[in-house]
């Protein structure tokens, strides 16, 4: 069944968790109310969601992350875009700006410290898994 040109592409985000703590980027352009996500874009024809996520993590934060599993998918309430989210695990490389066009800054984050960057909330599939997978240990 062919998309309809004038809905918005699809969007995959990359959650890496590593030593206890969640990727989020800062945008350059808040999407509205949002101004801290995760790794995120477009998915371009001929991808699936977790090749998108890998791809757009590499991109923003020169990262190489391996996509594990879908976590789930949604249309995002403040975007109104096709979101699925990704659970990714680090293969190389040290989280930085990548790509300053898009990208402001980067940060590390504890399970405690999620409300003071997404006070909004996080998607309930991707919250539970977080909250299994920001343990530390």
């Amino acid at each position: 069944m062919p998309t309809d040109p004038a809905s918005p592409s699809p969007v995959a985000a990359a959650v890496v968790v590593y030593a206890a703590r969640v990727l989020l980027v800062r945008r350059r352009v808040p999407e509205g109310p949002l101004c801290w996500q995760f790794p995120a874009g477009k998915v371009t024809p001929g991808e699936v969601a977790g090749q998108a996520a890998a791809r757009e993590c590499g991109e923003e934060t020169g990262l190489t992350v391996e996509p594990i599993r879908l976590l789930g998918s949604r249309i995002h309430p403040d975007t109104g875009r096709r979101m699925s989210y990704v659970a990714c695990s680090v293969v190389a490389g040290v989280a930085r700006v990548a790509s300053p066009g898009e990208v402001a800054e980067v940060a590390w984050v504890n399970r405690e410290e999620i409300p003071e960057y997404v006070p909004q909330g996080l998607f309930g599939p991707v919250q539970e898994y977080l909250d299994g997978a920001l343990v530390e240990g």
